[in-house]
């Protein structure tokens, strides 16, 4: 649950949203096939949850998805 927390702050968002973004440099750049474009997708995930304040794996846990209320809930 502390994961889940994590990833619901603040720190822990702006971590989604870089992991995101050098994921989809990484697929875009530096592999140049079928692979670095499936990579830059996948990046896509972490980016988008950290811009859209959701923590995707939150529900595995019992808590809500949305992370202002996982904030709140504390």
């Amino acid at each position: 649950m502390q994961l889940i927390k994590f990833l619901a702050s603040t720190s822990g968002r702006w971590v989604r949203i870089i992991a995101g973004i050098i994921l989809i440099g990484i697929g875009l750049f530096l592999i140049q096939n079928t692979g670095g474009l499936i990579l830059a997708v996948v990046g896509l995930v972490p980016l988008l949850a950290g811009a859209m304040d959701l923590c995707i794996f939150a529900p595995l846990f019992g808590a809500p998805l949305s992370g202002k209320a996982i904030r709140n809930a504390r």
